[in-house]
């Protein structure tokens, strides 16, 4: 079918009170289990490239939006198409060119006054040709390149009143923001601020999103959506299960060098990591 606009999808799940998962797409194998996963679950999803997975792939966006676009564009589901925590304004460019109708702008590692100057000009560009925007404000942390980031660590959280003075200044569509969680987190143990979340929700007019989930409990990714979470993004969970399904594949079978064998475990099982968070995330509600 064809794509549907992130900003369409968010808005869905929140005007019904629930939430939407969004899974990164680092090789032609992600994409396809991320569609397989949201046709057997039966609810929509969104496809997101990161600016790290644009790198992966020489620098060149082109080629990896072409086929998570064609892969979306043949799948039964709702999906939607998104290009995650992009630093380079010729990136953010190149997004547009590319057809993507929505980008998550992170320029969460500068100083305030420069991280509120950077999006602004961020969200006006995209807002001038129907982009959603996305913005970033406190610290998650883990990303490739960054130093470990204590969650828990103070200043490292969202504060709402600066979080609405952001959205205020900024304009932009949805915020993600610092509750607990972090990047790249192979462990699932996270215990998110959930009063932090209600009053966020209450301080500013955008859905928020959460960054880091693969480490988030089922039971945590719940009482974060009833506390007002909307857009739950996931990743390194793929990541784990593509690379144990080969890492098994590869020890039973040393001497294959197919990679259509050892490929196809490591798809099916990141379908199967895309099924479970999607009905951990529709089971969850807004109150």
């Amino acid at each position: 079918m064809p794509l549907v606009p992130t900003g369409d999808l968010i808005t869905q799940a929140r005007t019904e009170r629930q939430a939407i998962a969004a899974f990164n797409v680092i090789t032609l194998e992600h994409a396809e289990a991320i569609a397989a996963g949201a046709e057997r679950a039966g609810t929509p999803a969104i496809l997101q490239i990161s600016e790290n997975a644009v790198r992966f792939h020489g620098g060149d966006l082109s080629a990896v939006a072409a086929a998570a676009s064609a892969v979306a564009r043949a799948s039964t589901a709702p999906l939607g198409l998104h290009l995650d925590h992009v630093v380079s304004p010729a990136l953010l460019h190149a997004a547009y060119a590319e057809g993507f109708g929505s980008v998550m702008f992170d320029a969460s590692k500068l100083p305030y006054g420069d991280n509120v100057k950077a999006t602004a000009e961020a969200v006006r560009w995209g807002h001038e040709r129907g982009m959603w925007v996305e913005a970033e404000l406190g610290r998650v942390g883990g990303k490739d390149g960054e130093p470990p980031l204590d969650a828990h660590a103070p200043g490292v959280r969202t504060d709402p009143a600066e979080a609405a003075a952001f959205v205020g200044d900024t304009g932009v569509d949805a915020l993600a923001v610092a509750v607990g969680s972090t990047h790249a987190m192979t462990a699932r143990t996270a215990a998110l601020d959930h009063t932090l979340i209600a009053a966020l929700r209450d301080a500013v007019p955008v859905p928020l999103v959460l960054h880091g989930s693969s480490g988030v409990p089922d039971a945590e990714l719940r009482a974060a959506i009833a506390a007002g979470m909307t857009k739950i993004n996931i990743g390194t969970a793929l990541n784990t299960a593509f690379t144990a399904a080969v890492r098994d594949f590869l020890a039973a079978h040393p001497d294959v060098v197919d990679p259509r064998k050892y490929l196809a475990p490591a798809r099916e099982a990141m379908t199967g990591t895309v099924v479970r968070f999607l009905r951990a995330v529709s089971a969850g509600r807004h109150t």
